[in-house]
């Protein structure tokens, strides 16, 4: 029996938008809940971090904590790599315990989505975040895909194929229909989180037929802005001059940006581009109606290519799995949970009409 989605038209320029040119959007920004809180928290970057010192808790109790003095949360995913692999077996050990315990939350988020109404059928997972791009990541998510294969559920987890930092830029190609993008070269694109926040020219190499899977990011700048706990307009204001650096620095290489901006932020955003709920965790206060972060950006930006720039806002979660729009045309039903301050997650199912082009 065919399961494939009927085609309908796909939202033109929408914020927060469930209909897109390659994909349904299913759900996204589910807030799962139990005794404890949120389910998601039991898999997010925090709750690594949490694990982490609850064992080294128990090894200063020995007086063997291979860490030292150094706060859990300022160890870095590389040096957790390091030490995963070197020579000290307590470290190593440490490391190890950690992702396993990690990893078994991680399998239990995973069953909890799949069980959702709007997650049935989910065929593949993957897996993005900043966690993903690390060692320890990648071991945690393997763990994982064991141990609900143990259990007899079948999902095929993969960790993201685009560096997390590029995926939440790349996937916003995936918000404009082609004839928004065709004849030009690239698009200005945003990542916000609730630690970090990226802008990015995002190249669109677009292939006969609208095909945006060579879409690469040209260049982009990276502020930590927890570190600076900014103001919510101090925030806009940094975004826009990172964002008006990369448009200059465009024009001087002859980049012809469409007049589009596409950005990812946590939370549900409706079609006015209003953050519901989610935001919690950005500088300062993003939700409810007095706020409007396409028109705040929008307002400082120059005209691209002779127009004012349209500014759409989707989810984060949603925009990082759209970078792996590419990558999913031998299925029909596909998630992402990404793993950063919080759990991000979205589902899709992809479009009949887009199949063969994707």
């Amino acid at each position: 029996m065919d399961d494939s989605p009927k085609v309908e038209a796909a939202s033109v320029l929408g914020h927060g938008g469930r209909v897109l040119p390659a994909v349904t959007v299913d759900t996204y920004n589910e807030e799962l809940r139990d005794e404890e809180g949120f389910v998601g928290d039991r898999a997010s970057g925090r709750a690594f971090r949490s694990i982490l010192e609850d064992w080294r808790d128990k090894l200063r109790a020995l007086g063997e904590d291979p860490f030292g003095d150094t706060p859990s949360q300022e160890i870095s995913k590389s040096k957790l790599d390091k030490m995963l692999a070197g020579a000290d077996p307590m470290a190593a050990g440490l490391v190890h315990t950690v992702v396993e315990e990690f990893a078994l939350e991680l399998a239990t988020v995973v069953r909890r989505f799949l069980r959702l109404k709007g997650w049935q059928g989910t065929e593949r997972i993957v897996i993005g975040g900043g966690l993903s791009s690390s060692h320890i990541g990648e071991l945690a998510m393997g763990r994982a895909a064991i141990a609900l294969a143990g259990e007899g559920v079948a999902i095929d987890l993969r960790t993201i194929t685009h560096h997390p930092d590029q995926a939440g830029l790349i996937g916003a190609v995936q918000l404009a229909p082609s004839w928004v993008l065709a004849g030009h070269d690239a698009i200005v694109a945003a990542d916000v989180g609730g630690t970090n926040l990226r802008v990015g020219i995002v190249e669109l190499n677009m292939k006969k037929g609208g095909n945006l899977s060579k879409a690469a990011v040209w260049k982009h700048l990276h502020w930590r802005h927890r570190d600076d706990q900014p103001s919510r307009a101090q925030t806009l204001d940094r975004m826009a001059e990172m964002a008006n650096e990369l448009i200059r620095l465009a024009g001087k290489e002859k980049l012809k940006l469409a007049p589009f901006v596409g950005i990812g932020c946590p939370g549900l955003i409706d079609e006015r581009g209003i953050i519901l709920t989610g935001g919690q965790n950005l500088p300062g206060n993003w939700e409810g109606e007095d706020f409007q972060l396409h028109s705040e950006i929008g307002s400082r930006l120059p005209r691209l290519e002779g127009h004012e720039p349209v500014v759409v806002i989707h989810n984060d979660a949603v925009v990082q799995g759209l970078s792996e729009v590419p990558n999913m045309t031998d299925i029909h039903h596909w998630g992402i949970l990404t793993i950063g301050t919080g759990l991000g997650n979205a589902r899709f199912t992809n479009r009949v009409d887009e199949k063969a082009s994707a």
